[in-house]
């Protein structure tokens, strides 16, 4: 990616964040943190990686809420951010925060039966 598509990502990350926040009333959203924007070099498409708090039936609404606000989201984005073309919206949940849950989670297993076996020599 250019210095230009991560600058416009870096600032549809903040602007999505807000609008997500306060602007959309959809219920189906519930607490969403946008995790990473990237958006394509000629700047015609963002992919919008998104965290939803909740089980997958949740993720899966604010999935489906998201998708059904896209259009409002995306004019929102072309008052707030100075772009010939606003960039083409894609969702898409990020999956590192559940992997470095995973990772976390069996590194303490690791080291919980490490110590379980030093206590037993």
């Amino acid at each position: 990616m250019s210095l230009r598509s991560n600058r416009v990502g870096e600032q549809m990350k903040k602007e999505l964040g807000e609008i997500i926040g306060r602007k959309i009333k959809d219920p189906r959203i519930g607490f969403v943190t946008v995790t990473d924007v990237q958006v394509t070099g000629d700047l015609q498409q963002a992919k919008v990686f998104i965290s939803v708090l909740g089980d997958d039936e949740q993720k899966e609404n604010t999935l489906k809420g998201l998708a059904k606000a896209k259009g409002f989201i995306r004019s929102e984005i072309g008052k707030r951010i100075r772009l010939r073309k606003t960039p083409e919206i894609i969702f898409e949940f990020d999956e590192s925060i559940d992997y470095g849950n995973r990772i976390d989670s069996l590194i303490y297993k690791l080291q919980a039966e490490s110590q379980e076996k030093d206590q037993e020599e």
